[in-house]
Order: structure tokens, then C-alpha cells, then sequence
């Protein structure tokens, strides 16, 4: 059967069982006016979910789908993805993505779809790398997208377990590249631990195109090797496939140049083809340096709220606490033992607090339940600190 295909403003949720899956992804194209489906308004969406490649090369509506989405669709697949929802925003212009618009803009409508699914785990936006790039008088580098990704990227701190693969704009190498990707990185630091960069482009024959598909291919495949806990493992250090070679070849120290700013490169290894070397957040923060350490908080975050949703219609008194309590730490020890939390013994590296400290008099009027959860990722030396809230104003 041939997927559907739908123009819509929203979703209702499906409910998720069992572990956190961090493999499916998403892929965010877009249709300018001369190309909406009859009837469309701006800021509509169609959307299909795919399971394997010739599923969106056989659908009757592939060429609503810009050229790079549709070659990313391909490169997730062919790298060992799993699951993949497709996305093409209606929007008048690439100049409505120029500029943060949040509720207001043609964004909108896909952001709450966005929310309302929560398996949704890597983000990619591989049109948006063709987006005009200009040097500034000051030396620094602005690209047309930078507003557009630093949406995505609140948005995936807001829904703490999505992470968003980011592409080395078009035409950037070298000092330019780096002189944007400084810049970029220093705007709203807060969210820059939730997305990666990859450079340079890869190549199939003649054909050139954005690593984030490839990538997030990458992603999925290494954590369904390793499943349920793949998140774990860093994706690097693994071959890429579907493609010859990479648009520039890099040498070990162009590489070690490019990784040490924070981007993530690609090279061509002897003996083993295109390979994918680092495995780095865009974040300056050294508890979030590494991709899997930022994800294993992410995944386990999600984890404890889906657990304990229940909890919200119960009466919030030291009862439910202490089942919290034993509940958070059951779940966290099925983590530490998967080894996705450091520790030579149980409940070393980990600790859940759920009590009235955590739940003082004005919080529980309010209709919220807090938990903190302090753990150490396996592969840092910070111990973070989680504050899970339920309730009415949402983890």
C-alpha cells in the first residue's frame, strides 16, 4: 500500500510504549507559491511516513518534494535508516525563513505537529544548506538560514529529546566556514547542544549533495545495531554509504582543524571509503561536547516523563513520592546496567529526589510534580542535574 499524503495545520499525539526510540527521523523541505497543492494556504504542510526509499520513489506526489529533501530521503535509507517522516512547508518565498518568527510564521503549523509527535528524534533541513550566504563588513559570515536553524534548535531544546543535523552551508570551506560556524555557534547558546555540523558535502559519481540525510542515517544505524541503547555510542568512526567520495578531501590536519572549531568532519579513509570522524555538539559547554552524552540526557529525560505521566492525576502527597522515587530509580538502574550511565556500582553515579523539598506548598497548588534526577552520562565527567516537572506547566 502506498503511504498517504495529507495538507494539514496539526495532529493529535500518538502515545509512545516501552523504551525511547531515538532512530526515527524527520526531514523539513519546503514548496514555494508557484508549487502548493490546490487549495493551500501558506504555512500548510503535507507529510508522509516512510519506511524505505522506494515507498517516496514510487508515491504519485514525490515531485511536491524539493530536489534535496527527496536525495536525503535517499541517503537516510541507504545508511540504515529505519523510519523517516517527510515534511514540505508551504511558504511564499525563502525569504520567509530569513527571520525568527515564531507562532506567527509559516513555521507554525509544522512546529505543532512537531510537538504532538513525540518519536520524532533527528531533524534535518538539507534545502535549507543551499540558502544564500554573504561575508559582513566585520569579516563574519551570515547565511540566509542561520534564523530558520536557530528555530529548529529551540524547538529541539523544547522538546528535549530531538536533535537536529545541521549542514555546512554551500560554498563555505575553509577560514569562511569557520568564521560562520564561530558565529553561528555563539547565538543562543543555550540550544547549540541539540544540533551537530557536518562538512564537507558528499559525492555520488558527479552528483553533489548535503551530508545531513547520510548522517541521520548514520544516527539511526548505530543505535538499531545497538538497540535498545544505541543512543550510547557516538555516531562516528563509521563508514558512510551510498556515496563515492566527498566534495573536498580533506588531509588529518584540515580534519583536526575543522573538529577542533566544533564541526564535524568527513574524510576519506584508505581501505575503508567515506567516513564520518567526529561525533561533537555545536555547544561550548563542556558537559555537552560530545553527541551521545547529550543524547543519553535527552533519551533518559524523555524516558522519565513518559513513565511517570500518570502521575499528574494523582494526589500529589508523599505517597505518590516515594513511588516515584522507587519507580525513577527501577528505570535508571535498567540504564546504568545498559551502561548509558557512568558508575562502578549501582546508584554511584545517580540519585532521584521526590519529596516535599522538591514539592513545596505553591508548587503542588499549581498542579506540579517535580523530580530531580542527578546522574553522569557515560563518556563526561559532569554530573547533570534533570528537573522533571509534570503537571500543568509541562516538563
Amino acid at each position: 500500500m502506498r503511504p498517504g499524503i495529507s495538507i494539514q495545520h496539526g495532529s493529535l499525539a500518538n502515545r509512545s510504549q516501552g523504551i525511547v526510540r531515538c532512530d526515527i527521523g524527520g526531514i523539513i523541505g519546503f514548496l514555494t507559491r508557484d508549487r502548493w497543492p490546490e487549495d493551500a494556504s501558506a504555512g500548510d504542510f503535507i507529510e508522509i511516513i516512510l519506511r524505505r526509499w522506494s515507498e517516496l520513489d514510487d508515491h504519485p506526489q514525490r515531485l511536491l518534494f524539493d530536489t534535496a529533501s527527496r536525495r536525503a530521503v535517499r541517503s537516510f535509507f541507504e545508511n540504515g535508516g529505519d523510519t523517516l517522516h517527510l515534511f514540505a512547508v508551504c511558504i511564499d518565498s525563502e525569504d520567509d525563513l530569513k527571520h525568527r518568527t515564531g507562532d506567527d510564521g509559516p513555521l507554525a503549523p509544522l512546529l505543532h505537529r512537531l510537538r504532538a509527535e513525540d518519536d520524532i528524534a533527528l531533524l534535518a533541513v538539507p534545502s535549507a544548506a543551499y540558502m544564500r550566504c554573504e561575508i559582513l563588513g566585520n569579516g563574519k559570515v551570515r547565511c540566509d538560514a542561520d534564523a530558520l536553524y536557530d528555530e529548529l534548535l529551540a524547538h529541539c531544546r523544547q522538546m528535549t529529546n530531538r536533535f537536529l543535523l545541521v549542514d555546512a552551508p554551500r560554498g563555505l570551506h575553509g577560514d569562511v566556514l569557520l568564521r560562520w560556524f564561530e558565529s553561528f555557534q555563539q547565538r543562543e547558546p543555550e540550544n547549540r547542544s541539540y544540533g551537530a555540523v557536518y562538512y564537507p558535502w558528499l559525492k555520488r559519481g558527479d552528483e553533489t549533495f548535503p551530508p545531513s540525510g547520510s548522517m541521520m542515517g548514520v544516527f539511526a544505524r548505530t543505535e538499531l545495531e545497538r538497540a535498545p541503547f544505541g543512543v550510547a555510542w557516538p555516531p562516528a568512526n563509521v563508514p558512510v554509504l551510498g556515496v563515492t567520495h566527498t566534495e573536498v578531501d580533506m588531509d588529518w590536519g584540515e580534519a583536526g582543524q575543522v573538529s577542533d572549531a566544533g564541526v564535524n568532519p568527513i574524510v576519506v579513509q584508505p581501505g575503508r571509503g567515506v567516513v564520518v570522524w567526529g561525533a561533537r555538539t555545536m555547544s561550548k559547554d563542556p558537559a555537552w561536547t560530545f553527541i551521545n552524552s547529550r543524547r543519553i540526557v535527552s533519551m533518559i529525560s524523555e524516558q522519565l516523563r513518559r513513565d511517570n505521566e500518570w502521575a499528574v492525576f494523582e494526589v500529589n502527597d508523599n505517597s505518590l513520592w516515594k513511588v516515584i522515587e522507587r519507580d525513577v530509580l527501577v528505570r535508571l538502574e535498567q540504564f546504568w546496567e545498559a551502561g548509558l550511565i557512568s558508575g562502578t556500582r549501582s546508584r554511584a553515579e545517580y540519585s532521584v529526589e521526590c519529596n516535599e523539598g522538591t514539592n513545596p506548598l505553591e508548587s503542588r497548588d499549581s498542579g506540579m510534580l517535580n523530580v530531580q534526577v542527578a546522574l553522569r552520562p557515560v563518556g563526561t565527567m559532569e554530573r547533570i542535574l534533570i528537573d522533571l516537572r509534570l503537571g500543568t506547566g509541562g516538563p
